[in-house]
C-alpha cells in the first residue's frame, strides 16, 4: 500500500516515472484505462508465467501473489486517481521533488517487504527462476525487463501519438530505487536479526 502512494505520487509528478511505471501508464493512456489495472494485468501475466515454469508446485505463494497484485493495482488506482487526482504540480522543481519523494517511500516499502522475504511480485520471481535455470544473473533479466518496458513505453507513445513518459524522472528513478531499497533492507534486516 504505501509502495502504491509512493507509485501515485510519481505519476503525479509527471517527469517520467520507472520504466516498468512508464510501460503501464502508456498502455493505461493508449486505451483509457486506469494505470493500477494495468499494472495489476501485467503483473498477472508473469504470475502466469511463473505457475507455468514452476508447474503448478507452489499452490499457496500464486494465491499469495495473487492477491498481493490485485490490492496493488487497487491501491495504485486509489491514490493516483482518488486521494492524488486534484493534485497538480505546476513548478517543475517541485514536480522533481515529488518524483524524488515518491520513489524514496515506493524504494523504502519494497525494502521493506523484501528485507522480511514475504512476498516477491512476479516479474521478480519470473527472473529469479530464469536466473537459476539459465546463464544470466538476476540483475542482467530484471533490467531486460527494465529495457523491454521502456521500449514498449516509447513504441505506444509514439503509435498513438502520446506524451512520452519515459523522461528524467526515468532516470531519476532508475538510480534512487534500487539504491534506496537496497539501504533500507540492508537497515531493517539488522533490526530483525
Amino acid at each position: 500500500m504505501v509502495s502504491a502512494f509512493g507509485i501515485g505520487i510519481t505519476i503525479k509528478a509527471a517527469i517520467g516515472v520507472s520504466s516498468f511505471n512508464a510501460m503501464n501508464i502508456a498502455f493505461a493512456n493508449a486505451f483509457d484505462i486506469k494505470v493500477g489495472t494495468i499494472t495489476m494485468a501485467i503483473n498477472v501475466l508473469f504470475l502466469y508465467i511463473y505457475i507455468y515454469m514452476t508447474r503448478f508446485k507452489l499452490k499457496k505463494k500464486y494465491l499469495l501473489q495473487f492477491f498481493s497484485v490485485v490490492l496493488f493495482g487497487f491501491f495504485i488506482n486509489f491514490f493516483t486517481y482518488t486521494i492524488l487526482g486534484g493534485w497538480v504540480i505546476e513548478r517543475y522543481l517541485v514536480r522533481v521533488i515529488a518524483l524524488i519523494v515518491g520513489t524514496l517511500i515506493g524504494g523504502s516499502a519494497v525494502g521493506m517487504i523484501v528485507s522480511l522475504n514475504a512476498i516477491t511480485f512476479p516479474i521478480e520471481s519470473v527472473c529469479l527462476l530464469l536466473s537459476e535455470k539459465t546463464r544470466y544473473s538476476f540483475t542482467q533479466l530484471r533490467y531486460a525487463v527494465d529495457v523491454f518496458s521502456v521500449a514498449v513505453s516509447l513504441s505506444i507513445s509514439f503509435v498513438f501519438v502520446l506524451p512520452l513518459y519515459v523522461r528524467e524522472g526515468t532516470l531519476l528513478s532508475l538510480m534512487l530505487f534500487s539504491f534506496t531499497m537496497g539501504e533500507v533492507k540492508k537497515r531493517y534486516s539488522r533490526h530483525l536479526l
